[in-house]
């Protein structure tokens, strides 16, 4: 069969398999293929895709163009183009919060670096093209502020708190209200109140990801956060060593014993790699938490090394200057990049319904 032989048919054909990252669902099914040019051997493609897959566009366009090179004759030339699509998302958990995906970041036990990763898959997604809020949950120990260099007071607006902008990363913190050396002495239903205030009453807007910085150990907030709102899942945050990996044994059963799936696990402090001689330190030990992940049977979305620049950036309030640094980003990004890849996979596996407003 000649390269002049292939028809718009074939095409449509070979693109019936290919899913929205976003929903699992078949593009044609959503009216996602906006337009597609065959001349000869060449195809041209024009497909939307929403900014919730931002991370995930190169994929999907490696993807399709290897698709269809491998199931047309004569590998034929393809080019595909992404334009946005918006499709904004529904309210969730009956208190007005519209997100697509709530993921909360939690730890069995502190001084793990919780709050750094969490930080970072808000800062990530937000520059990969996500709409990302960023909800600090720890009322005892607030550091996003100071990770994000902000001290600004949020103010209310009709009601409503507006969240605080950095950098295009809507965040809001109990750090922002309470006094500077004030300590937060509350119990589990002054908890509870706030929590449900800064998710129902915070201007979140339409976001993509409203990620969740968690208390360490295993609390009250997160039987408020499963009552409130269905939380995609949970990210654990741990370091190699076995007294902090049974700690994050923990924080697993916790989230599953209030049916909050575990989207991955993050080793924090993995190694550290001297710049004077360029050797391998494991002060912690090494790769115990992707071990323990895979005896779980939980996904292991990375491992970031111990680095002065990244302490020195949160000290700073530059965490978003981490994905700035050739050293720092990449293991950053990896764990952004596998957290939406796992996301898109279980879509693709089990595709949601889809509401009326996509239809």
């Amino acid at each position: 069969m000649s390269a002049a032989s292939i028809n718009r048919e074939q095409v449509d054909g070979a693109l019936k398999t290919i899913a929205d990252p976003e929903t699992g669902r078949p593009l044609w099914q959503l009216d996602q293929i906006r337009n597609i040019s065959v001349h000869g051997n060449e195809i041209e493609i024009t497909i939307a895709l929403t900014s919730y897959s931002a991370p995930l566009w190169q994929d999907t366009r490696e993807h399709i163009i290897e698709h269809l090179q491998s199931s047309l004759p004569d590998k034929p030339t393809v080019k595909v183009e992404i334009v946005p699509l918006d499709r904004p998302a529904e309210p969730i958990g009956g208190i007005g919060l519209t997100a697509k995906s709530v993921i909360a970041v939690g730890s069995g036990k502190g001084g793990v670096g919780k709050s750094t990763i969490a930080v970072a898959l808000a800062c990530g997604l937000q520059q990969s093209g996500c709409k990302v809020g960023l909800l600090d949950a720890d009322v005892y120990g607030p550091s996003v502020p100071h990770l994000l260099g902000t001290t600004e007071r949020p103010v209310a607006t009709d009601k409503k708190l507006q969240p605080i902008d950095v950098q295009g990363l809507k965040m809001m913190s109990m750090g922002l209200i309470v006094p500077p050396g004030e300590a937060v002495v509350w119990r589990g239903p002054m908890l509870h109140g706030a929590i449900t205030q800064f998710l129902r009453d915070t201007n979140w807007g339409d976001l993509d990801y409203l990620i969740i910085d968690m208390p360490p150990g295993t609390g009250d907030i997160s039987l408020t956060l499963s009552q409130l709102i269905p939380l995609t899942g949970a990210v654990i945050v741990c370091t190699p060593q076995d007294v902090a990996l049974l700690d994050a044994v923990k924080a697993v059963a916790m989230f599953n014993k209030v049916n909050i799936p575990i989207l991955g696990v993050v080793e924090n402090m993995s190694y550290f790699l001297c710049p004077d001689n360029g050797k391998r330190y494991d002060i912690f030990g090494s790769g115990g938490a992707r071990r323990k992940a895979e005896e779980l049977g939980v996904p292991f979305l990375g491992e970031v090394p111990i680095q002065i620049k990244i302490r020195e950036r949160g000290d700073a309030g530059d965490s978003f200057g981490n994905f700035a640094d050739q050293e720092a980003a990449p293991h950053f990004q990896r764990i952004c990049y596998s957290l939406t890849k796992n996301l898109a996979m279980q879509k693709a596996v089990n595709p949601p319904l889809p509401s009326l407003s996509v239809l």
